[in-house]
């Protein structure tokens, strides 16, 4: 498989070092990904972290270009279905995701169960607080969104969501559930860009096997 990073920012960084470690080729590395070599692009998958606005502009040419894509930028859900077309129509697979960190994706897992057990026993109230660094530009987090999407869907409440953003905290997601006599709490905290970057490249070679499709990255992450 061949790698091909768009947006060399902190997360590209880890990317690039986690595709070294696995012994993965880096085809390159872009921060204008539509600049970049057709001939090569048609044999890699792209593995994208760059902003919303630029994945937004960036992505009819990633879909017509790459052999698929690994997408972990965040803040394009209004525009979902106009990115899932461009891609099925040029026949090539996206995976995508809120967070690519395993840990989370447990954690995605858990709060689907929590939400149906606790909305059918009922008195409890849900809550989402999530913590990021201050160069984050979205707000909430993809993942707190996800939670809260999972959370509704189980629950039948529209759930509270506060976002800080400040210093260089890594991503720090918690859920609770709060009753009449009892609380329960499901918390991730990632202590660096690693999990995300682990995440990210195992979806990459995933991908590498898939003809074309869209997926999101927790459905193909067997529990």
């Amino acid at each position: 498989m061949k790698a091909v990073i768009s947006g060399y920012g902190r997360m590209g960084k880890a990317v690039e070092k986690i595709l070294a470690e696995k012994g993965i080729e880096c085809a390159g590395k872009s921060e204008d990904i539509r600049a970049f070599d057709p001939e090569t692009a048609s044999d890699a998958i792209c593995i994208d972290f760059t902003t919303p606005a630029a994945f937004r502009a960036n992505y009819r040419f990633i879909a017509a270009t790459f052999k698929g894509a690994v997408v972990g930028t965040t803040g394009w859900t209004d525009i979902s279905g106009e990115v899932f077309r461009a891609f099925e129509e040029c026949g090539k697979p996206l995976v995508y995701a809120s967070n690519f960190s395993i840990g989370v994706n447990a954690m995605f897992k858990a709060a689907g169960l929590l939400s149906r057990i606790l909305g059918n026993a009922g008195d409890y109230e849900p809550y989402i607080i999530e913590m990021h660094h201050k160069h984050k530009l979205d707000a909430p987090s993809g993942t707190a969104k996800t939670l809260a999407a999972l959370v509704e869907d189980g629950m039948g409440v529209r759930v509270p969501v506060e976002s800080v953003r400040c210093g260089e905290i890594s991503g720090i997601h918690e859920l609770g559930f709060e009753g009449l006599s009892d609380r329960i709490v499901l918390r991730h905290e990632a202590f660096s860009r690693e999990g995300f970057a682990r995440g990210a490249v195992q979806a990459a070679l995933w991908c590498d096997g898939l003809e074309d499709g869209i997926y999101e990255f927790k459905d193909l992450i067997k529990f």
